[in-house]
């Protein structure tokens, strides 16, 4: 889902283990980011509005103190994303859901007048950025994004995979004829169910695609 897409609408109408992993708050649908930014001044306010919302789901996860979001790690540490104010805006972290079944919490980043998403992992802190809100498959083996807008996105979906190393890019694929909006979830391990609506249509459209589907485009070798 994009944030920007939705706001835009919104402004216009046992203990360890509860400590390794808080209870997951899915993530914010259309509709509640349309509830709970329907007063905000621009998508970081409203960045800012869900997470209060996401830190009442998530407790211990997660502590904002004025600028600072500090994420705490498992088993041991935390890692601090201080938001930047520049002349041009500047940059904005905000919680935005926990993926408990990888031990790892998705923020919602606001860079001037771009919006993405970074994924920390908690048990090594790393980060990785993406251009798109993150869903995870039924298999914890994948994540899938889907970057499209009418400007500024790669208007492309992305199947990342998961590991303990990392998140790296596995497959991409860009539809033609483009399309200015997509909603995409998981039908199963190896399929994608997609709502999208085509460049310049009016009525939305569905269908499903298997991972080993043609249209993909293997990641470029490193």
């Amino acid at each position: 889902m994009r944030l920007r897409a939705v706001f835009a609408g919104a402004i216009l109408a046992p203990l360890i283990l509860a400590l390794a992993y808080p209870a997951r708050a899915d993530p914010p649908s259309r509709q509640q980011v349309a509830q709970w930014c329907a007063d905000a001044e621009d998508p970081a306010h409203c960045g800012r509005l869900i997470e209060a919302q996401q830190l009442k789901r998530l407790p211990g996860l997660a502590v904002r103190n004025g600028n600072d979001l500090r994420i705490t790690l498992f088993p041991t540490g935390s890692t601090t994303f201080t938001d930047e104010e520049t002349l041009y805006g500047g940059t904005s972290y905000s919680l935005w859901d926990n993926l408990s079944p990888i031990n790892a919490v998705v923020l919602y980043v606001t860079r001037d007048e771009r919006t993405t998403y970074t994924i920390v992992q908690r048990a090594t802190g790393r980060k990785f950025d993406l251009p798109a809100e993150p869903v995870l498959s039924p298999d914890r083996q994948h994540l899938v994004t889907a970057d499209f807008c009418a400007s500024d996105c790669s208007n492309e979906v992305v199947v990342w995979q998961v590991s303990r190393d990392g998140i790296v890019k596995q497959s991409s694929w860009k539809p033609e004829p483009a399309w200015s909006d997509a909603d995409i979830k998981w039908k199963d391990a190896d399929t994608l169910a997609i709502d999208y609506t085509q460049m310049g249509d009016a009525q939305g459209k569905t269908q499903e695609r298997k991972l080993a589907d043609k249209v993909w485009r293997g990641a470029p070798a490193h």
